[in-house]
């Protein structure tokens, strides 16, 4: 099942994220770029399942945290930020094998601070919302 979701992803433009650490372990994450917006993709596993088979609530958190980080990194151009706030709400269950998708957008960005949104989808399923806000670090 995990194969063919990525057969699929790849076929439609999508490519793996080079990740390290804890990402690393729950990934991998995909990504695109479809009208200058960035795009991320999570093929779910059994991996990622809690007490009642469905996708744990962490996982829909650190998959819409580093999302919505990539993306203020990106537009930013700043290679360094910290995630000061994330508030999540979960409005439906995900299924394991199901591709979890989110498409962060900028809200505002300062000089030191990048408000963004994202929703994490499933075909047109709402799994969960977010909005982060994230601190430009100075570069050591």
């Amino acid at each position: 099942m995990i194969d063919k979701a990525a057969g699929k992803l790849k076929s439609d433009g999508w490519k793996v994220v080079d990740t390290t650490g804890f990402l690393h372990l729950v990934g991998p994450l995909w990504q695109r770029l479809v009208e200058s917006q960035y795009e991320f993709a999570l093929i779910t596993e059994d991996k990622h399942h809690n007490r009642r088979g469905l996708v744990q609530g962490g996982v829909l958190m650190t998959f819409a945290d580093r999302t919505c980080g990539i993306t203020a990194r990106f537009v930013s151009g700043k290679p360094m930020l910290a995630t000061v706030q994330l508030d999540v709400h979960f409005v439906e269950a995900g299924k394991i094998g199901e591709i979890l998708v989110s498409r962060p957008r900028v809200v505002r960005s300062t000089r030191s601070l990048i408000f963004m949104s994202t929703e994490v989808t499933v075909e047109r399923r709402c799994i969960a919302m977010a909005n982060g806000v994230f601190k430009i670090l100075k570069s050591e």
